[in-house]
């Protein structure tokens, strides 16, 4: 993620009345609770200024709103802008022109010299099995089409944009990288918040088993040790979703599971986490009340190079059950319900976040305030160099 450790290094708190703010006093302490065991900043797409998630659930950078509008003032002020753009030019609005690139010639050559690209997308979630459920809308009908479980173990798939239910990423024509541009999202319930996923590898393993299973499958994406480089392992993470039968009514953890860290030290453990009972399809695997979208790891490690092992501890008799690696790209919230929620790189938010070529984009529904069953749509856009 661009040296993001190090470039949060001395970034100052965020004030908590500024933030509270802009995204609701509940909805910051979803936020927070979700990340606090997460080794790795996470940046919020759609908080003006330059703001991330730190370990701990803390937040640091440099806001820039709060402390006269909240997210929903801005969302409704965004509209009633596109409104009357539309009515000036003859009911068309352009995208991007919501005054993100007036001063920065390099971005407007880009963007209207065909390097930019626009993903629709349209997905249907289901009702998580508790309040504080994790979502993983991969299997989810819509747009893009719905994605297949991974291979089985101990090969594995390793995703790509050439993956049937990736968001359709193009890889850029010349040799420069894209970047995360926009994200116009709406949600048909209220507060929840999405993590844009680059899909890196995944897994099924066999059920009815509480054996070991060693994973030899590996993925090309994120590879580097170098905490400041673009492609740095660090914020790779790793979880267990069920992706196309509930599973049978069995208490169990994910325990026994190894992977190799940023440093290339391999066989290192997760820290054993508890499963759900009869998990829903779609749900991530993971027990509220823990980091219920995210594997916990060992002591010091900030991500996932490469999964070795899968294991649960008992033998659950229906159902599949996957482990996925994905590599995080950001943060968005939907703070009312059908509303459209603008977030971009350069007027709502500094986080021209690299996508790397062969990205295989997806979403997951970080830990919900209800049960229901979330639709979500919109588009995501991207620029090259």
């Amino acid at each position: 993620m661009d040296g993001v450790l190090h470039h949060t290094k001395g970034m100052p708190h965020v004030p908590s009345g500024l933030i509270e703010r802009w995204y609701g006093a509940e909805a910051i302490k979803r936020v927070s609770g979700a990340m606090e065991k997460f080794p790795f900043p996470t940046p919020l797409l759609d908080c003006p200024g330059t703001v991330y998630v730190m370990p701990g659930g803390d937040f640091v950078g440099h806001i820039k709103a709060g402390s006269e509008m909240s997210a929903i003032d801005r969302a409704v002020d965004t509209l009633r802008r596109m409104r009357a753009a539309a009515r000036i030019n003859g009911g068309r609005v352009r995208h991007g022109q919501l005054n993100a690139f007036a001063s920065l010639d390099a971005i407007i050559a880009a963007v209207t010299g065909g390097k930019a690209q626009y993903r629709n997308f349209s997905k249907t979630g289901v009702a998580a099995s508790a309040i504080g459920g994790s979502m993983d809308l991969w299997t989810r009908t819509g747009q893009p089409a719905a994605g297949a479980a991974a291979a089985a173990a101990p090969g594995g798939t390793a995703y790509t944009n050439a993956t049937q239910g990736n968001m359709g990423f193009t890889n850029p024509a010349n040799a420069n990288t894209a970047h995360y541009l926009a994200f116009e999202v709406a949600a048909s319930v209220i507060n929840n918040s999405l993590l844009v996923t680059d899909r890196l590898f995944g897994v099924q393993k066999a059920m009815a088993s509480t054996a070991t299973q060693a994973v030899t499958g590996t993925f090309a994406r994120y590879q580097s040790g170098t905490a400041t480089a673009a492609d740095y392992i660090g914020g790779n993470f790793c979880y267990p979703t069920n992706p196309t039968t509930v599973l049978a009514a069995t208490a169990h953890n994910h325990t026994v599971c190894q992977y190799t860290d940023q440093g290339s030290n391999a066989a290192q453990s997760f820290p054993s986490a508890t499963g759900i009972s009869a998990c829903p399809v779609g749900q991530i695997d993971l027990a509220v009340g823990q980091s219920s979208w995210s594997m916990p790891f060992a002591a010091g490690d900030v991500g996932v190079k490469a999964l070795t092992q899968i294991q649960t501890s008992a033998s659950v008799a229906t159902g599949t059950l996957e482990f996925i690696v994905a590599h995080l790209i950001g943060m968005i919230g939907c703070p009312a319900a059908n509303l459209l929620c603008v977030a971009d790189a350069l007027y709502t938010s500094l986080q021209l976040t690299s996508i790397f070529d062969n990205a295989c984009l997806n979403y997951l529904e970080m830990p919900k305030p209800t049960t229901t069953a979330t639709s979500y749509s919109g588009m995501l856009s991207i620029v090259a160099e």
